[in-house]
């Protein structure tokens, strides 16, 4: 019988979320930088086999929101509890267990398999671990408790064959051949986030969204046009930097990135457009896909 099923990763920001889904898919799918709030959507990484598919998703961390674009965030993480088969609840060995309640309080309620991974377990000790897996077993007793480091493959190979012990018989849900459920769109503004992400400092990043206005390809090369947009000018600048210097730095290392994605040539133009609080703004919100529903 063939086995597939949704597996839902969730958990607070900075915890490892999107290195761990890239770990279990095999391909970078979603942001994995050090910085937290990278990922803003709820991103599927499918894996095939013969006899299975896993559709694993990546979810914003869990945060209480102050605007709208983290009001959206936070119902991507939350729709991952309603149609998950398996869910991975990722913590790790710093963070505070009781922290964001509410929403543990959600995962505790949950009748379906719930693993909780400990990740980063390289940063502790023997008797640190011993003390947080106790503390996770008097939050969530009918877990199963997996400590894990994501970024070294430990542990990752012992999650994904319980994930297939845990897996529902079913036919499966995408094309044996479909490795996301997101366009290559998706995919260049997400190179772009992260060149940014890694390059600008302080409030920048969190201020940014990317729209790639065009993308025409043919058999050797993608043209790409992408607007970066900013909710102040004071932004723009900074962005653009010094005669165009920060702009022309980070657009080059966002085409060899998206190069070595797409394994074509890439012709990227990037342009910086003013749009005031398109972070509070419903309609806004919705052009860039922050509709869960």
């Amino acid at each position: 019988m063939h086995k597939a099923g949704f597996v839902n990763i969730v958990g607070n920001p900075n915890v490892g979320k999107s290195t761990l889904m890239n770990q279990l898919v095999g391909e970078r799918i979603s942001i994995a930088t050090f910085k937290a709030q990278t990922t803003r959507h709820r991103i599927m990484g499918i894996v095939n086999t013969d006899e299975m598919q896993i559709v694993f998703s990546d979810t914003p961390g869990v945060l209480k929101p102050n605007y709208k674009l983290q009001e959206s965030m936070l119902a991507f993480s939350e729709s991952a509890l309603q149609d998950a088969d398996v869910l991975l609840y990722v913590t790790d060995v710093v963070e505070n267990p009781e922290k964001n309640a509410d929403f543990l309080g959600k995962v505790q309620k949950m009748t379906i398999p719930v693993i909780l991974l400990i990740n980063k377990i390289d940063m502790s000790d023997q008797k640190k671990l011993g003390d947080i897996v106790a503390k996770w077993h008097s939050l969530l007793p009918d877990a199963d408790i997996l400590p894990i480091s994501a970024l070294n493959r430990f542990g990752t190979d012992i999650l994904l064959k319980r994930i297939k012990e845990l897996l529902p018989d079913s036919p499966p849900y995408f094309d044996k051949d479909q490795l996301t459920d997101k366009p290559a769109r998706f995919f260049v503004s997400e190179i772009i986030r992260e060149k940014i992400l890694l390059y600008y400092d302080k409030e920048i990043p969190y201020s940014v969204e990317v729209s790639v206005q065009s993308f025409k390809e043919d058999e050797k090369r993608i043209h790409i046009n992408a607007v970066i947009y900013v909710e102040r000018d004071s932004q723009k600048g900074i962005i653009i930097g010094h005669q165009g210097y920060a702009l022309k730095k980070m657009s080059t290392e966002a085409r060899k990135a998206l190069e070595k994605f797409f394994g074509k040539s890439i012709f990227l133009e990037t342009f910086v457009k003013v749009d005031k609080d398109w972070r509070s703004s419903k309609r806004e919100l919705d052009s860039f896909g922050y509709n869960p529903d």
